[in-house]
C-alpha cells in the first residue's frame, strides 16, 4: 500500500529525494533535493504536499540549509545559528495554513536548542536524527490512524474522499486513506468515490491513482456530483484528512471540504476527519482564526496550461476552506477517535493521550451533534 514520497539520501551532505506529485499520474519521477531553497520550492509548488509529508519536508530542509555551513573557527556556533535560524524562516514561509509544517521546524529548532553549546558538526547530526525520527513517526502514527480507523470501515462499505490525504500526502501510508487501506489489507470489500477536487485535481491526479496501485475500487466523480451521490444513498461514510484543526475541532481542509460536510449532515452520512495530534493546533481556539491561502488565479484561468476563463476576470482562489466542529462526527487520531468534537471533548482526549494505555481512547458517544 505503501508510497515511498520522501526519504534523505545518504549522510552528511545529503540530499533529500522526493517523489514530484506535480507530475502524476501520468509520470512517477522522482527528484533530488541539495538545498534548502529548493525545498521551500518543492513545498509551495505542491511538489511535496499534504500537511504531514510538508511537515517532514520542512525538517529534511532545514538539514539542506545548514549542512554545507563551515564555521571560520572551531566554536563559531552563533553564525551557525543565524543559518539555521534564515533557512527555518524562508521554509516557514512557504505555506501558511498547513501546521506540520510550523510544527517540525519549532520540533528542530527545539533540537537545535538542546544541543546549541555542542560543535556545530554535532548540531548537524542531531538535526538530520531528528528529522529522521519526524519521518519515521509519521509512518508509525499512520499506520495507528489506519487501525483505529478501521472500524468505520465494514466490509461492504463505500466511502467518498476530496482531495489527498493518502501515502503521497504523509511519509507512506496516509490520513484519511489510512482506514481504507487497512480495511484492504484485513479483506474487506470497499469501493471509494473520489473527488476531482478543483481547481489542482488532487482527487483524480492523487487519489484515484494510489487507489488503484492498492488495488482498491475507485470510481472518480466531480466535485458537484457529491450531492446527486449522497442523495442516491451511493455514499455510507465520507474520510477527509486535515491540514489545521483548531481547539474546539473546526478544521482546514483543501477547499470543497466544507461544502461537502455540509451535504453529509443533510443526508445523514457520517463525516470524519482523519489526522494526526500533530495537527492540532491548540493556540487557535476556533476555525476563525486559521490562516487560509490563497493561491495563484492561473490555477482557475488556466489550468494545467490551458486558458478557460476570459482574459481580465476577477479571480479568488483560497487552497483551503474551514469546517465548524458540529458537521464533524469524529476526528480519527494514531490514539483513537474523537468523537462530536468540541473544546472540551478535544482537551479531554488530548490531555489523555499523553498517558500510558492499553486500550484507544474514545469521547463518549452522543446521539445528537
Amino acid at each position: 500500500m505503501a508510497v515511498a514520497t520522501i526519504d534523505w539520501k545518504g549522510d552528511l551532505p545529503g540530499r533529500a529525494v522526493i517523489l514530484d506529485q506535480t507530475l502524476l499520474p501520468t509520470r512517477v519521477e522522482w527528484i533530488e533535493l541539495s538545498t534548502a531553497e529548493q525545498m521551500r520550492e518543492a513545498i509551495k509548488s505542491l511538489r511535496v504536499r499534504g500537511a504531514p509529508a510538508i511537515g517532514i519536508a520542512a525538517a529534511y530542509g532545514l538539514v539542506l540549509g545548514v549542512q554545507g555551513f563551515e564555521p571560520d573557527e572551531p566554536g563559531d556556533r552563533t553564525a551557525f545559528a543565524r543559518v539555521a535560524a534564515r533557512a527555518s524562516d524562508e521554509l516557514r514561509s512557504s505555506r501558511p495554513t498547513a501546521v506540520n509544517l510550523a510544527w517540525a521546524l519549532d520540533r528542530m529548532n527545539r533540537r537545535l536548542g538542546r544541543e546549541a553549546k555542542l560543535t556545530v558538526a554535532h548540531q548537524k547530526r542531531a538535526l538530520l536524527a531528528e528529522a529522521r525520527a519526524i519521518h519515521a513517526e509519521d509512518l508509525a502514527t499512520c499506520r495507528a490512524i489506519g487501525r483505529h480507523g478501521l472500524a468505520l470501515v465494514p466490509d461492504g462499505s463505500v466511502a467518498l474522499t476530496h482531495c489527498n490525504a493518502g501515502g503521497l500526502a504523509t511519509a507512506g501510508y496516509g490520513t484519511a486513506l489510512a482506514p481504507l487501506f487497512a480495511a484492504k489489507e484485513a479483506g474487506r470489500k470497499l469501493s471509494v468515490f473520489v473527488d476531482e477536487t478543483r481547481p489542482l485535481l488532487q482527487g483524480s491526479r492523487l487519489t484515484a491513482w494510489e487507489l488503484g496501485q492498492a488495488g482498491i475500487d475507485a470510481t472518480l466523480i466531480c466535485d458537484d456530483m457529491a450531492a446527486a451521490a449522497m442523495r442516491e444513498k451511493r455514499v455510507g461514510l465520507v474520510l477527509v484528512g486535515a491540514d489545521r484543526i483548531a481547539a474546539n475541532g473546526d478544521t482546514a481542509n483543501k477547499i470543497g471540504t466544507y461544502g461537502v460536510a455540509i451535504l453529509a449532515r443533510h443526508h445523514g452520512v457520517p463525516f470524519y476527519v482523519a489526522a494526526p495530534t500533530s495537527t492540532f493546533d491548540l493556540k487557535l481556539a476556533d476555525g476563525s482564526r486559521i490562516p487560509i491561502e490563497e493561491r495563484s488565479s492561473e490555477e482557475i484561468t488556466h489550468g494545467f496550461g490551458r486558458a478557460t476563463a476570459p482574459e481580465g476576470v476577477k479571480v479568488w482562489n483560497p487552497a483551503f476552506d474551514v469546517t465548524p466542529h458540529e458537521l464533524i462526527t469524529g476526528i480519527v487520531t494514531e490514539h483513537g477517535v474523537i468523537e462530536r468534537p468540541d473544546a472540551t471533548r478535544v482537551a479531554e482526549f488530548l490531555a489523555q493521550s499523553a498517558a500510558p494505555r492499553t486500550t484507544p481512547r474514545s469521547t463518549p458517544r452522543e446521539e445528537s451533534a
